[in-house]
């Protein structure tokens, strides 16, 4: 009686707590994900900030990934930069002396007012005014073997004016190994510059220069040189007729 009873009576206390012996063992199963309250300001979810692994973004919980994934190295901005080629060196032309520069000068030569009077050993050009007074520029003259003297007028002007080299200058330069144009268009490249005032039936001028640093030095072949503005001064200053003496 005692071997029936007690099967009986296990079996009414299970059906009575509503367990069933297949559910008994559910503990061991997976389990769904736990689902985070929309409401961010519960005090139990607030408490999750702080729970290792876990963090704040924009007003959600974030689980952080325990692995990450190698990143791709990033170029080394500074090595880089230590081995690019070095800036080119821009070549540094000697600047003009200021005593080159035009300006009002006291003047007490026998010349006339308007004449124009080129001292080769000072490398100073004078345009001769009133009053014991001389406008002075600085010129380039001739190197050694090139100085001349004379005088002679100014027999045609021009602007940006063409340059046909002559034939003995382009055969002397040619012995050196450097070879002219027979003929250059007048320009910023052009040897003569912006402006030329022709002397007599000479093959010299007094002309402007694309090369300013050789103001003050002797360094033409016999042509007068004065940097562009000055020249362009000059140019506006005399007329065809005007007397130039060179000494």
């Amino acid at each position: 009686m005692k071997r029936v009873l007690f099967p009986v009576l296990g079996a009414m206390a299970v059906f009575a707590s509503g367990v069933t012996p297949s559910a008994a063992d559910d503990r061991y199963a997976d389990r769904p994900p736990v689902m985070v309250s929309p409401d961010l300001s519960a005090p139990w979810v607030l408490q999750l900030g702080n729970a290792p692994g876990i963090v704040r973004q924009n007003r959600e919980f974030v689980q952080q990934p325990r692995l990450r994934t190698a990143q791709p190295a990033q170029p080394d901005r500074v090595r880089t930069a230590a081995v690019q080629a070095p800036a080119k060196r821009v070549a540094m032309r000697p600047q003009i002396n200021p005593i080159y520069l035009p300006q009002e000068v006291a003047y007490d030569g026998p010349q006339k007012p308007g004449t124009i009077v080129i001292d080769t050993t000072q490398n100073f050009l004078f345009l001769v005014e009133k009053n014991g007074k001389a406008r002075r520029y600085g010129v380039g003259t001739g190197k050694p073997g090139f100085e001349w003297s004379g005088t002679h007028k100014i027999t045609n002007k021009r602007e940006w004016p063409d340059w046909r080299p002559p034939a003995q200058m382009i055969k002397r330069e040619a012995a050196k190994g450097r070879y002219l144009p027979t003929y250059l268009a007048g320009g910023m490249e052009n040897p003569l510059g912006a402006r030329a005032l022709y002397l007599g039936t000479t093959e010299y001028r007094i002309h402007g220069t694309n090369q300013p640093w050789t103001i003050g030095g002797a360094v033409s072949s016999g042509c007068i040189r004065m940097r562009n503005e000055d020249v362009v001064d000059l140019y506006e200053r005399v007329n065809v007729g005007t007397t130039v003496e060179v000494i």
